[in-house]
């Protein structure tokens, strides 16, 4: 199909006319449409981070008119169809249109095709199935623009068929309906998610924890999480965290949140879905950190400071449910920072020896019990005094 077929609507001006690096891209192949998110997006007044085209030509054409432009082409998904074409320092995808061959619950087989009505088929939702050409032209093949104005996350045909597809749209499902969705799911579509649970098993756990993320990232999850607990499906993913109700009011932050609900082993729950060492890590001192309290004096703060991160230190206070003024002191204290190291106590004429680290112990323990103010020098003169000291 090309651009004679009816568009829905037409928002004029284009709303990516003055887009030089888009444009250029488009003059390579003038046949594209902007498709999915970034579309949606625009019907929805959001602002739009990434652009991804679609054309029914062949990945090597794509490829062959991208360098004949003069753009520098990555094959970033050619199993799929799709390369990446760099303009002026900014990747845009541009995948050829495509048919499932076949679909086992995770993945899809796909053929090529130009066939912009069946590429959209078999896209997830109503709302994600739009594209748009270079001129504004809207095409929508299911109602998805009605459906973005009324609030409503509607599967592309039927619910059932859709999932079976990929259980992860289960999943997505409920992210999209917390970011646009303004009325309840339908009886069909809510019979189809509970239907679908069980092939929730059959998912990685990194694709599961990456959509749970993304939920739990938006400004507010908790009618989110709600209801996928109602139907089931949260209790299905993430059985260890269901304290639903205490990560309301917490910043935008998942792992914040996560570990607000959790009621099981942090740790546990980390290798169960094969956090990354850094989101491991982070989960565990979320719930091990020490509470800062609103009555600490700045020797507390001070202390606590010594020993743990301030942003740790601040993510406790969230947990916690302490107030704003205790962030506040946090993050404007400077961190302090012991001035003893092992060389220091050597030069000061101390054998090397198991002796060395006993001192900065005991020298340390004395300088955080005083607030953590002592310079140097001054604990320089304790470990000194301390070395004499009779045993």
């Amino acid at each position: 199909m090309t651009h004679a077929e009816t568009a829905a609507l037409r928002l004029d001006p284009p709303p990516f006319r003055d887009d030089t690096a888009l444009a250029s891209v488009w003059d390579a192949l003038p046949e594209a449409r902007i498709a999915g998110g970034a579309v949606r997006d625009v019907l929805a007044g959001r602002p739009v981070s990434d652009i991804d085209l679609a054309t029914p030509r062949t990945p090597d054409a794509v490829t062959e008119a991208l360098r004949q432009a003069g753009l520098r082409v990555v094959p970033t998904g050619l199993a799929h169809g799709t390369v990446t074409a760099v303009a002026d320092g900014r990747g845009f995808e541009v995948t050829t249109l495509r048919r499932d061959v076949e679909t086992d619950g995770r993945h899809a087989l796909v053929a090529f095709t130009a066939d912009w009505r069946q590429d959209a088929s078999r896209r997830d939702f109503t709302i994600n199935a739009m594209s748009m050409a270079r001129d504004g032209s809207v095409f929508d093949y299911f109602g998805g623009a009605p459906d973005l104005a009324a609030g409503r996350v509607r599967f592309v045909g039927d619910p059932a068929t859709r999932i079976a597809e990929d259980y992860l749209r289960i999943l997505r499902f409920f992210r999209f309906h917390g970011r646009y969705g303004r009325v309840p799911p339908d009886e069909d579509t809510v019979a189809a998610l509970r239907a679908g649970i069980p092939g929730l098993a059959r998912l990685s756990v990194e694709r599961i924890w990456n959509e749970l993320a993304l939920i739990l990232n938006a400004d507010d999850p908790s009618a989110t999480v709600a209801l996928m607990h109602s139907l089931g499906v949260w209790g299905a993913v993430l059985p260890e965290a269901a304290a639903i109700s205490r990560a309301q009011g917490l910043p935008n932050d998942a792992l914040l949140r996560l570990a607000a609900m959790l009621t099981g082993d942090p740790l546990a729950l980390s290798l169960r879905l094969k956090l990354s060492n850094e989101d491991r890590d982070r989960l565990v001192r979320l719930l091990t950190t020490p509470s800062p309290q609103a009555g600490d004096d700045d020797g507390a703060l001070r202390r606590l400071l010594a020993d743990h991160a301030p942003r740790d230190l601040i993510d406790r206070v969230w947990l916690d449910g302490g107030p704003e003024s205790l962030r506040q002191r946090l993050a404007a204290m400077a961190r302090p920072v012991f001035p003893l190291e092992g060389r220091d106590v050597v030069a000061l004429g101390i054998a090397p020896g198991p002796i060395v680290g006993s001192l900065l112990r005991q020298v340390r323990q004395w300088w955080l019990e005083g607030g953590c103010t002592a310079d140097k020098a001054a604990c320089e003169a304790e470990l000194i005094r301390r070395s004499c000291a009779p045993p």
